[in-house]
């Protein structure tokens, strides 16, 4: 009797332990096909940024094109990394919305926290790592375009000198630079991309003057890792030129702009949306790329040669068909230490957890 009490109490134990850590509990119930879907979104800055959160919007606009009345979306903007952002993604889910996405790394803690306590609701987290039942992760592959970009300024450079304005050293970012800077180099191995800091996504202000004292240190090139087209301007303003990044940055600054790496995530919110509405969502961490549509790269400037379009169409190609992707060796770090061996290809999990900076960097991956 008492082995079948223990035999019991173990197998109730175990059950909850596996639910309240997520293992195999159930996600969210299907969306009723009559309802109109409520899907919110959560920006770290405003809608005129014309970068980060403008592309997001961009997305929900396209949400809403797709689907007509069957979807209703809504949007913050400006909502700190922290705290508030639990209250402020609680109330979505008290307010009925049946989807949330929260479009900033500093959300992950916060939405989990929200997460948990309204199993009903679908929770999407954009750049994160961690999930429940109802609450996934998605990401591109935004290194891939990063490359093809560096290809562009490593030919069009004159000084050999490349700025790169960057927001927080997290491995987002130094993958970023590092992918970049691989790029410039397989064209121009003399040239170095030369790095500063600025502790914040959104602050135009501190954008501009990070790209000032590159240009004023010898770059003629700027590229970045922000969420504004400051450093663009700061280029323009000098007569010289840079990558954009985010969205088209042409578009609002002018030709000086030679290409941006973009982002198209209205493909990810159309697909996401449809599967709840089929009830065919499933938890999950999604990391596309090239192939996917996901990410990509703008037009050109009509200042770069057709020489240049040649080499990053090549080398595009390459990576949408899988024969060759960024980070494959030889890839030495800052210190010349082989980091990836030549035949070798570095793994995700190693480049979602990137901490140093590659060969031609100038400047500290950590501060």
């Amino acid at each position: 009797m008492k082995r079948n009490k223990f035999f019991i109490a173990l197998v109730v134990f175990v059950a909850f332990t596996w639910v309240l850590f997520g293992g195999g509990a159930p996600g969210p119930v299907k969306a009723d096909a009559e309802e109109t879907v409520k899907v919110a979104f959560i920006y770290v800055g405003p809608i005129g940024d014309l970068g980060w959160s403008w592309e997001h919007d961009t997305g929900r606009k396209m949400l809403e094109k797709e689907f007509g009345d069957k979807v209703k979306t809504a949007y913050i903007e400006s909502v700190p990394e922290g705290p508030d952002a639990a209250r402020v993604i609680r109330q979505y889910a008290q307010q009925g919305y049946k989807v949330i996405f929260a479009t900033s790394f500093g959300y992950m803690d916060p939405m989990l926290e929200v997460a948990r306590d309204f199993p009903n609701v679908y929770f999407e987290h954009c750049s994160g790592f961690k999930t429940s039942p109802n609450m996934s992760t998605y990401f591109g592959r935004m290194y891939q375009p990063r490359y093809l970009s560096g290809i562009v300024a490593g030919k069009m450079t004159k000084t050999n000198i490349v700025g790169y304005v960057a927001a927080f050293p997290i491995p987002e970012v130094i993958r970023g630079i590092n992918a970049f800077s691989l790029g410039v180099r397989s064209v121009n191995p003399k040239a170095q991309v030369r790095v500063v800091w600025t502790n914040t996504w959104f602050d135009p202000v501190k954008e501009r003057e990070a790209a000032v004292a590159l240009l004023d240190a010898g770059a003629d090139m700027i590229s970045q890792h922000q969420d504004t087209t400051e450093p663009q301007k700061a280029a323009k303003e000098r007569g010289l030129m840079s990558i954009g990044y985010d969205s088209d940055m042409r578009a609002f600054v002018g030709d000086s702009v030679l290409v941006s790496p973009v982002w198209n995530w209205g493909s990810y919110y159309v697909a996401t949306v449809k599967a709840i509405m089929d009830g065919t969502w499933k938890t999950h961490q999604y990391w596309g790329g090239l192939k996917e549509d996901i990410v990509k790269l703008s037009d050109f400037s009509p200042r770069v040669p057709q020489d240049v379009k040649d080499l990053v169409a090549a080398k595009q190609k390459e990576m949408i068909n899988g024969t060759w992707d960024v980070f494959h060796g030889p890839i030495k770090d800052q210190s010349g230490k082989e980091v990836v061996p030549a035949g070798g290809k570095m793994s995700d999990k190693d480049m979602l957890n990137m901490g140093y900076f590659v060969e031609g960097v100038v400047g500290k991956a950590g501060q």
